[in-house]
């Protein structure tokens, strides 16, 4: 399904803040409240809005030691995906989770404390899961640019 300007701007409004009222985007957009209400829900019907979430403070929850950590496998066949990705979705600690081309499989993202819980993470769960050949780690630094938000 096509979607319009009107449904881009309102898609827009909705990952700045889904907490506004309907009537706060209709006013926002020029329409009435019932096409806003509409609207939002043909988009969720649809499948463009998936999901509403909160936003947490990685600081406050004290998970603040983000690492991206490049995953090979043994062997890239069927199989070993299939289970390497069943397993790493029961990680609470990996928020994200890509499947790659180039030298490394996967590349995944992941929130722990500090370094001690990610050494316990990668010895504990991650390294004791089965077909990893080798992994890369690079911790952040500084995070210049986090977005929730999709283009568009």
């Amino acid at each position: 399904m096509k979607l319009d300007l009107i449904d881009n701007n309102l898609l827009e409004l909705l990952q700045a803040d889904s907490k506004k009222t309907t009537k706060e985007y209709a006013l926002k957009l020029g329409l009435s409240t019932t096409a806003i209400y509409e609207r939002i829900k043909r988009l969720e019907r649809i499948g463009a809005i998936r999901n509403y979430v909160a936003l947490v403070d990685k600081a406050i929850v004290n998970r603040n030691f983000t690492v991206f950590c490049h995953v090979k496998l043994v062997q890239h066949v069927k199989e070993n995906i299939a289970q390497f990705e069943a397993q790493v979705m029961r990680l609470q600690e990996v928020v994200e989770c890509h499947h790659l081309s180039g030298d490394y499989d996967y590349l995944l993202k992941i929130h722990v404390q500090d370094m001690e819980a990610y050494r316990n993470f990668m010895v504990n769960k991650l390294t004791a899961m089965n077909h990893i050949g080798s992994t890369q780690s690079s911790f952040t630094i500084k995070e210049v640019k986090h977005s929730t938000a999709i283009p568009l």
